[in-house]
């Protein structure tokens, strides 16, 4: 690499002391030339013509951009799935991230069922510290609602450093909450002072258009995308928007993959309300057309929800959104599986395990998408894969920033590099890479976490376990000033009048009568549940002993013959005789 001190035949420096000269510093809000000193994982000083101590570590940079390093919002690295765990585990999954220019990763713990959020999010630590290679920290997701999940909620955000819940819209009898438990959470996470996160799909209707698509025999990955059209995942960011208003609670959508969800969201913002969009590599970098491939375990590969929209301008629409500031903020929702692993729903969509590779190619897509097509200039790309995503979540200046102070997680970057994105040269453990094929321009020719450099001429030099966990305080002022000052005029008053003394009209309710025959849809579980039931005082007929099929008081009488229904001229809604 020319201009870079350092060659293969000088053992790698791994001091604490670097220094980087005539960079062309890239922040989210202004670009300029300087040099910069990092000591001890800290950017120490930054300037021309710094005095430094010696023995120090030199990359020249020849007036190249280094910006803040990416920061991806959203990952599951070794998540569980019905016994299974995805093949990118937080070692293999942070490599890749800093492959591409990513230093820091924000990853989903994801409690089962019985399991409380304390437990989880201690698992996730646990697996986490022993293997990250870069900085990290955890969103909780809230899979059930219950009196204890309250107070697990506080003791994770007072003592364990997280500001950010997500709850599900989708899945059915697994995650989904209802309108009534979200609305109880949002109140729960404003009072908190945290990030309301929504995966947005009405899991109502999903639930029904997978029943009926198999029944069709449609088993393939096409009925993944057939069962989940993208007005499903519309609808659920308009609720999501609906019920953050009413909770005056900040609204972070995850996975926004259709431009409908996206015009949502950018209409909730014109409006006022304090909510943000995540585009993720997949619906920025590809389209759903992919489900239709012949070949299964490539269409299986691109399953995830909400899904891919098979529309193929919808990327370029993102990428504009995400390039005007209707979205704010990227990341990879990256969860992958082997072939093998997915093979489990081959013969049932419903059953494929879900998600995509994205966190190694962020930065460069996005680069490639917006940069280069003239969309966003070099700062909006700071924005949009680092400083927003520091702000929202309170890590800024800490991260998303190049100043003295911020932690030296830095990448030189060079905006006219050429890569063909594709399985055989990933670092991921997986056979398939949904952008294969993909030509980017713009990627990392070195990357510093910590203070060290993880990447160099082309190899990684990554240590397991050397990442840190990364607190993160309630009430990050980009989100809750606008929080705190609706809440301050949106506060009720009930109208001062006299009482009425007038006549009062008697009323009787009758209650609701409620049939205890389950319907054919209902879980067997459920029906067990509705069967000993009876409401009193209304009489049930369903549950009477009273039998049609037994001989009957008017048997004597002659039945009248079948009679046909004409339609006249005016149409059936005007009919006038019967013969």
């Amino acid at each position: 690499m020319s201009g870079y001190q350092g060659k293969k035949n000088i053992p790698r420096i791994t001091s604490d002391r670097l220094l980087i000269k005539g960079a062309k510093i890239v922040n989210d809000d202004q670009s300029f030339l300087a040099d910069i000193y990092m000591e001890d994982g800290v950017i120490k000083q930054i300037g021309d013509n710094l005095i430094v101590p010696g023995g120090v570590k030199i990359i020249e940079a020849h007036g190249r951009m280094v910006m803040p390093g990416g920061i991806d919002v959203h990952t599951r690295f070794q998540m569980p799935d019905r016994g299974m765990v995805s093949a990118d585990d937080f070692y293999q999954g942070t490599r890749a991230a800093l492959a591409g220019g990513t230093t820091m990763i924000i990853d989903h713990v994801v409690p089962e069922s019985g399991i409380d959020l304390v437990a989880a999010f201690k698992q996730w630590r646990e697996w986490a510290d022993s293997k990250s290679c870069c900085d990290y920290s955890l969103h909780v997701d809230i899979t059930e609602w219950n009196k204890g999940t309250q107070e697990e909620m506080e003791t994770l955000v007072k003592d364990h450093g997280v500001n950010s819940f997500l709850v599900y819209l989708a899945y059915k009898d697994v995650f989904q909450l209802s309108d009534a438990q979200i609305y109880e959470v949002f109140s729960v996470i404003r009072d908190l002072g945290a990030i309301a996160q929504v995966h947005a799909e009405n899991g109502d209707i999903i639930a029904e258009e997978q029943r009926r698509i198999l029944d069709l025999g449609i088993t393939g990955p096409e009925g993944h995308v057939l069962s989940r059209p993208e007005e499903v995942e519309a609808e659920a960011v308009n609720r999501s928007v609906t019920i953050a208003n009413q909770t005056n609670c900040p609204l972070y959508i995850t996975k926004v993959m259709s431009k409908s969800a996206a015009d949502v969201i950018a209409l909730a913002r014109k409006k006022g309300a304090v909510v943000y969009g995540e585009p993720i590599s997949a619906s920025l970098g590809t389209d759903g057309t992919h489900y239709w491939s012949k070949n299964w375990a490539k269409a299986a590969a691109f399953v995830t929800s909400p899904p891919l929209s098979p529309d193929p301008t919808t990327p370029d629409y993102l990428n504009s959104l995400l390039s005007c500031g209707d979205l704010q903020v990227t990341g990879s929702a990256h969860c992958t599986f082997h072939t093998s692993q997915r093979a489990v729903g081959k013969d049932n969509f419903s059953l494929i395990p879900e998600g995509t590779n994205g966190t190694e190619e962020r930065m460069s897509l996005i680069w490639d998408k917006c940069v280069v097509t003239g969309k966003m200039d070099e700062n909006q790309f700071v924005s949009v894969t680092s400083t927003n995503a520091a702000k929202i979540f309170n890590l800024y200046p800490r991260k998303g920033r190049i100043a003295v102070g911020s932690d030296a997680d830095l990448v030189l970057w060079d905006p006219d590099i050429t890569k063909i994105i594709s399985a055989k040269s990933h670092n991921l453990a997986v056979e398939y890479n949904i952008f294969e094929g993909t030509e980017v321009r713009g990627g990392p020719l070195v990357v510093i976490s910590q203070g060290k450099i993880v990447l160099e001429e082309g190899s990684l030099h990554t240590t397991e376990g050397c990442g840190r966990y990364i607190s993160r305080k309630p009430f990050p002022d980009h989100v809750y000033k606008r929080i705190k000052a609706r809440s301050r005029l949106t506060e009720l008053r009930g109208v001062p009048r006299g009482l009425y003394d007038g006549p009062v009209c008697e009323v009787t309710v009758t209650p609701k009568v409620i049939s205890t025959i389950p319907s054919m849809k209902t879980s067997p579980a459920k029906q067990q549940q509705q069967q000993p039931f009876t409401h009193q005082p209304v009489r049930n007929l369903h549950q009477s002993g009273f039998s049609l099929s037994g001989a009957q008081i008017d048997d004597n009488v002659p039945r009248r013959t079948t009679q046909r229904i004409v339609a006249p001229p005016g149409g059936k809604a005007n009919i006038t005789s019967l013969g």
